[in-house]
């Protein structure tokens, strides 16, 4: 993913990963726009070749996808997070660089949202995680920030 860490990893395809996110953010009160697909510009470029680790690069079994997500809330200037998958899995990373950086406040919105929300083991129960709304598949936050 370059140089900028990923917070967030989906074992899912990316078109899937992408769709939860989008969902989640939203239901935060939040506004998504997807303002590149990888898919799009290469189907633009007749079928132009990306630099990718996909295993299956260049056939129909392909599935690499470069995605990026402008988000944006109230006050705050948006956040860009770009995402990237291949072979069922996907990665999120949030920009935040001189350039453009990334609102503190809008950040530690988006990162508890995607965060798994773990409940306390009730004495007939065991501990669980979930979220409200769980991708079907597993899913890994790195590098959560919490919030007071």
């Amino acid at each position: 993913m370059g140089n900028t860490p990923s917070f967030l990893f989906l074992e899912q395809p990316c078109d899937s990963a992408i769709d939860w996110v989008t969902r989640q953010i939203g239901n935060a009160g939040l506004e998504v726009v997807r303002t590149f697909d990888l898919h799009l510009a290469q189907y633009k470029r007749n079928n132009a070749q990306a630099s990718c680790p996909c295993p299956h690069h260049g056939t129909e079994q392909c599935d690499c996808q470069m995605a990026v997500l402008l988000v944006y809330g109230g006050e705050c200037q948006p956040i860009s997070i770009v995402v990237h998958g291949y072979n069922g899995q996907t990665w999120f990373s949030v920009v935040d660089a001189p350039q453009q950086p990334a609102d503190p406040r809008l950040e530690a919105v988006i990162r508890l949202v995607l965060t798994p929300r773990v409940t306390t083991a009730s004495p007939n129960h065991s501990a669980s995680a979930h979220s409200a709304s769980s991708p079907p598949s597993n899913r890994h936050a790195v590098g959560q920030t919490a919030l007071a």
